[in-house]
This record gives C-alpha cells, structure tokens and sequence, in this order.
C-alpha cells in the first residue's frame, strides 16, 4: 500500500457530512496521501457510508482490479466497511502500522443473452416484474438441473451470502472459498413443479444458467448488488465465479468472523 497514494473519495454530499470529510482529508495528507478529483487517476478508492456506498463505488468505478478499494462507516455498520469516520485517530493508527491487510473478494460475471455481461461482489437476483410466479430452467454445466417455479432466485458470493441470501436462510459461506450459491426465493412444490427447495454451494469452476421459461411473464427484474438492471425480453443468465477479484484494505482484528459474530451472535 505504501506505493499507492493516490485517493479517490466516493460520497454523496451533505452539509453534516463535509467537517468530517474535511478531518479525513488532513489525516490522509499527514500520511502522505494525494486526493484526486477524476477517479480515473486513483489507486485507492476510499467509499464512505455503509456496505451500500461500498458497492456504489465499485460499480462506479468499474470493478477496477489495478487499486485498492477501502470501506469507512459513518453511522453505518458494514461487512466491506472496516473504518469508522468518528475515529479518525484509528483510521491514523491503521495507515501507519501493520494493522492492515489487503484481502481480496471473489466476484460474479453475469452475462444477460450472451450479449451484455455484468459484475458483482454481493448477488445477482432474478425477481418476478409482476404478481405472478415465473419458471426458470435451471442447467448447471450444460446439465439441466431442475425446473423451478416460484418468485425468483438469487446467486451470492461468498461475501454477499450475510445479505438477502442469508434473509432466504441460505448458509453464511468463508470468503476464502471461491464459490457462488444459488437460493430460492418462495417455491412452489407439486406434482408438475419440483425444486432442491434448499441452498446448493457450487464450485468456482461451475457455470449456472438460468432460462427464464417463456410464459407471459418474460420481463423479470435482474438485478446486480444494489442496482437493477435496466434490461427487458431477457431470456437466458449465465452466472460464473469472475477470474476479476476485488482488492480491499481490511483491518487484521476484524475478520469476516469478527463480523459475523458482531452482526448475528451478540
């Protein structure tokens, strides 16, 4: 990190919020640190607010693979955000000692009718436009896995498997593990339609596609992270664990597990 200076504050701006972001810019000029204006010229990206900011910024910016990207709360506990913007002198205390570590989180690649393809680092979710349950054909390596009828399916990464994957009782999942899970949203189980009706984990090296079965409702909303994607007359998602991994700085006493702990188990 110490060859990476050049940083790039991701907020949305508010008059409450600009005396702390004047307090972070002299700490980061104390540590030797050049804030930039124009993205593009960063190495680091530094988003401020809660997890939904985190993933904002990368969207914005790219999913770039050539900076590191750092999470800092204000008022906002998160999984992607390690520093807080009311402890300035922790955020002081990490960047000058070895209390920092660069980790890096696995992606998804999503690819809409084989011509638009997406990224994300929490899920991708397939949701039904109107109120009506829709069938989706499930083929796993070119195999046809199930046929699945119900309100809709999400797809999570590992670190994304604490957010609505978790809400659907699907199972938290180790970052280290390069893997996607595919879960259920609200089946429907009967002698015509028959689902896993459970969480399956699948290796890095699986492709999932998703067909969506045309039967009126062929205009489902799919969504990326946060942002759902402005795409209709979608018939086919194929879902794959990204080679693209995303480089954050990360606090060495607040692990994954650390959080989980934190956030469900006190």
């Amino acid at each position: 990190m110490s060859e990476r200076k050049n940083v790039f504050l991701y907020y949305i701006p508010s008059d409450e919020l600009e005396p702390k972001i004047q307090q972070l810019k002299t700490v980061g000029k104390k540590q030797g640190f050049k804030l930039v204006d124009n993205m593009e010229d960063a190495n680091i990206i530094a988003s401020i607010g809660g997890d939904g900011a985190f993933l904002q910024a990368l969207r914005k910016t790219g999913f770039r693979e050539d900076c590191l990207y750092v999470g800092i709360n204000n008022k906002r506990l998160g999984f992607y955000t390690d520093f807080d913007l009311d402890k300035l002198e922790r955020i002081e205390e990490g960047l000058q000692s070895d209390m920092v570590e660069v980790l890096r989180y696995p992606t998804l690649e999503v690819t809409v009718d084989g011509i638009q393809t997406f990224h994300c680092l929490n899920e991708c979710s397939i949701r039904s436009n109107i109120i009506k349950t829709f069938a989706i054909d499930v083929y796993i390596d070119d195999i046809h896995f199930e046929t699945f009828r119900g309100d809709g399916m999400v797809v999570s990464t590992p670190t994304g498997s604490t957010a609505y994957n978790k809400s659907l009782r699907g199972a938290i999942v180790d970052p280290r593990l390069r893997s996607m899970q595919l879960n259920e949203i609200a089946s429907i189980n009967n002698n015509e339609y028959r689902t896993l009706g459970s969480p399956l984990l699948l290796s890095s090296s699986r492709e999932l596609v998703l067909k969506i079965v045309q039967d009126g409702n062929d205009h489902p909303i799919i969504a990326v992270d946060n942002e759902a994607l402005g795409i209709r007359h979608s018939h086919e998602v194929s879902i794959k664990v990204s080679e693209k991994v995303i480089k954050t700085i990360k606090l060495k006493d607040n692990s994954f597990i650390h959080k989980v702990k934190r956030s469900f188990l006190q």
